[in-house]
């Protein structure tokens, strides 16, 4: 009994003593896949396994007539559209009117959602101040300031560019304030200890501590922003891809409409995978679930 019981030891402590030896990436995998709780990791592409999917059924559904071209032009027939409309340099500019607004309204809006997240999460008097009234703005859509901003500002640019950056502002403020106020307090006690000072504790501390916070809210913004530029691209504009389905829509027109559609998702989508990235990067001390 005694033998047994020292072997057993012996063979537990070769494992952990191997466990210890293994590089913390090994051990993580090893334990991912051995847990039944765990699921494996997608394959490199397999997040697009679901469009993919989408776009097979849509073009089969067209060939067979479930979906006639006057309700909605099959993916190839968007496919030959939009090639079209590349060669005969239509969609160009187009393009680049609604990159760059809304680029330009998700990089202000990231900005001042941080500030006011950093201004709000770690100040008494800033919390006072700025938290009720962000809390507000969330109950309060983007889309119906617009009559407010027309008359505030116009009906030009500036006023698409605020509105995607109160619609961006909102959920980087949101997740990035959360992560802040669930730092760790024994992280805030050793910044103390330490003598950090106060730019120190929040380079050090609280900025890191509150990046999965602020992740959560960049992937929201990204796709925020994209949603807003939809509606506003067919307020008095006279270029921009929402634009360009606008008309198509007077005309009837559904294979550039389709084509429209397919461009606010891809860049939707690349925004996405791209913030996810740099998370994964970002993160990569993390051992969760996801990593």
């Amino acid at each position: 009994m005694t033998y047994e019981a020292d072997a057993y030891s012996l063979g537990l402590a070769g494992r952990e003593h191997r466990a210890a030896d293994a590089p913390v990436g090994a051990v993580h995998a090893t334990l991912c896949r051995k847990s039944r709780f765990m699921p494996g990791r997608l394959p490199r592409g397999g997040v697009l396994f679901g469009p993919i999917a989408l776009l097979v059924i849509w073009q089969l559904a067209s060939l067979i007539g479930i979906l006639p071209e006057k309700l909605l032009a099959a993916p190839t027939t968007a496919v030959a559209t939009f090639y079209d409309m590349i060669v005969e340099g239509t969609l160009a500019p187009h393009f680049f009117a609604s990159a760059t607004r809304a680029y330009l309204g998700l990089g202000i809006g990231v900005a001042l959602g941080i500030a006011l997240a950093l201004a709000s999460g770690l100040s008494r008097v800033g919390e006072a101040s700025i938290d009720a009234l962000v809390q507000i703005k969330r109950a309060v859509p983007s889309l119906a300031l617009i009559p407010l901003a027309i008359l505030w500002l116009g009906i030009g640019e500036t006023m698409k560019i605020a509105i995607i950056t109160t619609s961006v502002l909102v959920p980087v403020y949101i997740n990035t304030h959360a992560g802040l106020r669930g730092i760790d307090l024994r992280y805030v006690e050793l910044a103390r200890t330490v003598g950090l000072s106060y730019r120190e504790f929040i380079t050090r501390v609280a900025l890191p501590g509150a990046l999965p916070g602020f992740f959560t809210g960049l992937r929201l913004a990204v796709t925020t922003c994209w949603t807003a530029l939809v509606v506003l691209e067919q307020i008095n504009t006279t270029e921009g891809v929402g634009y360009l389905m606008s008309r198509a829509r007077d005309y009837g027109q559904t294979d550039v409409i389709v084509v429209g559609l397919a461009i606010y998702a891809v860049l939707g989508l690349t925004s996405d995978l791209t913030v996810r990235y740099f998370e994964r990067r970002a993160l990569s001390y993390r051992r969760v679930l996801g990593a």
